[in-house]
């Protein structure tokens, strides 16, 4: 087994990005933040997109840190958020900034579709959570208001495919991220052509599915030399979507773990072989994603962090200035349970002020209706522990399977708050970390590519003796 490798792991985010660098010695993986950078919708003449260019340069000096600092990569790997796509003309350029998927372009789009296809016909076909940002939703959108750009169009490419192809030049669509859009059938393990024929959508945009662990290309020799690397640098597909990433990194040791991959939003779920579609999986909107060695991520996304992180922004216009950890110990200082609201409820898809939509929600309600900051925290980090309780006990009748421990993972397992409260409303012992988790399951692909560890139970030990995890147990 070589030793001492360095591996770059770009994990881009909707509200930031990073570029982490991962040390592994032969027995730990050892993470290391090169580079970070804040990532966020842009809103042009009423609509949300995403500034691609902005993001690949971004990408772009997160490589040339790790050259100045004289760390010779082996391979890099870009997971991102799933659903969004762009769009390439015959000559392979970019047609259009890609849409955020928090754009109201798909307001009501999904009755449209229904017309042509019934709900539980396109679930049964592809298993997914109905969402109106899914992909499928969002292409049948470009067809009815801008169809010109469809006919015009070559090759679709999600957003982690996207920054693939523009370090090498390969168009590819890789396999956890296209099991988000609702257009591929975890049956067949394809793309769904049933959908495409009946929505008159052009299955020719599609590419070619390709798996985490396969070696895409190398970076392109202009970019080598913009950037002074030396190395024929290999960039792998690895889990492209951040949460298969993030989940291959869950310290799921057993059948009875469920997991929580927690950021902007929450994706709560269990690692399954089989994928299930049912009419009870319909009813309880529960999506059937692919994670690493094409296991099932039986999952539910849920709004998480979001509401905090929209919070903080209205709290710092009005000179507040405060950091997540003083958000969190003015939250522990407040009265408990004065609220609850519902963290998927539409009127927190995009509000332009999050504390006034929490209090218009309360009042609405009749409830409590909270004014300091301690309070408003506190009733969202609670509001989100009681979903996740309530979610879990759909996932333990829908798959038949009890569950004891709860992983949670990615930024939301720093918050404690909701790890305590978690564990107390659920029942269920809560294991905390890592953080990182994204680029920890990102590098975790590289390393199966590169040879130096042979499958996903192997890469979670080294997970397990690489970082430091906390458990929280049921109190009152």
């Amino acid at each position: 087994m070589a030793q001492n490798k360095n591996f770059l792991a770009v994990d881009l985010g909707a509200s930031h990005g990073r570029a982490i660098l991962g040390k592994y010695d032969g027995k730990k993986l050892n993470l290391d933040l090169l580079h970070d950078f804040k990532n966020s919708g842009v809103n042009l003449n009423g609509n949300l997109f995403w500034d691609v260019l902005k993001q690949f340069s971004e990408i772009k000096n997160g490589l040339k840190k790790a050259a100045a600092e004289g760390f010779k990569l082996y391979s890099m790997g870009i997971d991102t958020w799933g659903v969004d796509y762009a769009l390439l003309d015959q000559s392979g350029t970019l047609i259009s900034n890609p849409y955020h998927y928090r754009d109201q372009r798909t307001d009501n789009i999904m009755t449209e579709v229904f017309s042509k296809i019934p709900k539980a016909e396109i679930y049964q076909k592809t298993g997914n959570q109905f969402l109106q940002l899914n992909t499928l939703f969002q292409l049948y959108a470009d067809k009815l208001k801008r169809p010109w750009i469809l006919e015009n169009a070559a090759d679709l490419l999600f957003m982690p495919d996207l920054m693939n192809y523009f370090l090498t030049g390969e168009k590819n669509n890789e396999h956890t991220i296209a099991s988000t859009s609702q257009l591929f059938n975890p049956l067949t393990n394809n793309w769904e052509e049933y959908i495409f024929k009946k929505l008159n959508l052009n299955l020719d945009l599609m590419q070619k599915i390709i798996y985490p662990g396969t070696e895409i290309g190398y970076l392109l020799k202009n970019i080598k030399a913009e950037l002074n690397i030396n190395n024929n640098l290999k960039v792998v597909a690895v889990g492209s979507h951040d949460t298969a990433s993030a989940v291959a990194a869950a310290p799921i040791s057993a059948e009875k773990s469920a997991y929580i991959s927690s950021g902007t939003w929450s994706l709560l779920g269990m690692e399954l072989d089989r994928a299930i579609i049912n009419e009870e999986s319909l009813k309880n909107n529960f999506t059937n994603e692919i994670g690493l060695e094409n296991k099932i991520r039986f999952l539910k996304n849920l709004t998480g962090l979001w509401l905090i992180q929209e919070s903080k922004k209205i709290w710092n216009k009005n000179n507040k200035d405060l950091t997540y950890s003083q958000i969190s110990k003015a939250a522990e200082k407040a009265e408990s349970y004065l609220f609850r609201i519902d963290p998927d409820h539409n009127d927190f898809l995009n509000p332009d002020n999050m504390i006034e939509a929490v209090k218009n929600y309360c009042r609405k309600t009749d409830q409590y209706v909270p004014d300091s900051i301690g309070e408003i925290a506190g009733g969202i980090y609670e509001s989100l522990a009681y979903k996740y309780a309530e979610e879990i006990n759909k996932l333990e009748k829908i798959t038949n399977k009890k569950i004891d421990y709860v992983n949670i993972v990615g930024g939301g397992s720093r918050a404690e708050l909701i790890c305590q409260y978690t564990a107390d409303l659920s029942k269920k012992v809560v294991i905390a970390g890592p953080v990182e988790a994204a680029a920890a399951g990102n590098i975790l692909a590289q390393l199966m590519a590169a040879g130096e560890i042979k499958n996903l139970k192997e890469g979670r030990e080294l997970i397990k003796n690489s970082f430091r995890l906390k458990k929280y147990y049921p109190g009152n």
